[in-house]
Parts: C-alpha cells; structure tokens; sequence
C-alpha cells in the first residue's frame, strides 16, 4: 500500500509556505469534473455524492456529504472534461467509525462497478481519520499522467455500518481535450491549394488544345 512520507499514510497539506488560498488553488480539479456523468454507487440520497467534490476553502460545509446504503461500500466513477495529471487526494469524513478506512483508484474504466473493483486497482492507500480535509494521499504521477477518467473505491470504513464522507479534494493539472481532433477538422475544412492550382490551369490548357 501507498503511504506518504509524513504524518502517518498522509501528508499534511497544510505544512510547507503558501497561504490558504494557494492551497486551495492546487486543489482546483473539481472545476474540471464533468458532473452531468458523475455516478456514485451505493449513496444513500441519489446525487450526494456529487457534492463532495467541491472548492477546499468549502470543505468544512458539514450539510454537504454522501453516506453509503446498504453497506460500508462506496464507489465514485469521475470522468473530466479533459486529461488530467493527478498528483493527490484528500478524504474527510467523521472522526468515528463510519470514516474510510482504504481507498482504492483506478484510472480510465468508464461506468466501472463493484464486481469491476474486484481487480487490482492502480493505487492503494490505508486511510487515517481525517475530520478537517488536512491529509493528503499523494499518487504515483506517472501511472496517473493521462486520466480522463477515475474510479475511487471505498471498500471499508473503521467498523460502522455504513460510510460518511464530507470532503473529497483533488489536485493536479488539467488539458483540454481533444485538440488535435480540432486540428485535424481546420486542416480538412482549408482549401487545398493544389485542386486551386488545377481549376486554374484547366480553362488554360483546354483552350490551347
């Protein structure tokens, strides 16, 4: 399993220079989810989930959470509007037992399930309670280089029945998708100056002959 290189499996973000504001800029992927395809597996109120994937400054917000149903089980299928070089993560849940206890990622499985999530994932992490959003779970970058989408799989929490998270923080640097898509229709929408060149010569050489 994964572990950071302080404050236990966690880094503490909130170590090192920088303001809050910094901090939260870095934090800033959830601007780059595309929520009309997000899917949370398992919540207990349709749509929660979607709603803890929102600015670090707001993480705080108690009102706004995802609880699992009918078990501890909870998996989120992210897919973002571009490619994505993801660099870490944040989870914030109760300090008690309904708080994760692992986390699981996978990249680029669309409309991934649990039975899916019975395969060995890209990245592992054993979670600390973290009740204020301050550890950070950092990824290995260069597995997760090229995400356009990721699977995060919460298998088990520290010994309640169902799982409560408040907060989930991404960080890392988002492009825009599909620009050579864009290049290749500009290239095959300008007129080829060689059929230019034929029209024009065409009228020429008939009249000679």
């Amino acid at each position: 399993m994964a572990q950071g290189p302080a404050h236990g499996p966690g880094r503490c973000c909130c170590c090192g220079a920088g303001g809050g504001g910094e901090r939260g800029a870095a934090w800033g992927l959830h601007l780059r989810i595309d929520r009309q395809r997000l899917h949370c597996l398992n919540e207990r109120r349709d749509g929660s989930g979607a709603l803890v994937f929102r600015a670090w400054e707001e993480r705080g917000d108690r009102g706004k959470f995802v609880e699992s149903d009918e078990d501890a089980e909870l998996l989120f299928n992210v897919p973002f509007t571009g490619s994505v070089k993801l660099k870490g993560v944040i989870v914030m849940g109760e300090d008690d037992g309904s708080h994760p206890a692992e986390m699981r990622l996978f990249k680029n499985i669309p409309h991934m399930s649990f039975d899916d999530a019975a395969r060995e994932p890209d990245q592992m992490f054993s979670l600390n309670r973290d009740p204020t959003g301050e550890l950070e779970y950092p990824t290995k970058v260069a597995r997760f280089s090229s995400v356009n989408h990721l699977s995060i799989h919460f298998p088990k929490n520290f010994g309640a029945e169902t799982t409560k998270i408040f907060y989930i923080g991404l960080k890392g640097e988002w492009t825009e998708a599909a620009r050579h898509e864009v290049t290749i229709c500009s290239y095959e929408a300008a007129p080829n100056p060689a059929e230019h060149r034929l029209q024009q010569h065409t009228p020429q050489t008939h009249f000679i002959s």
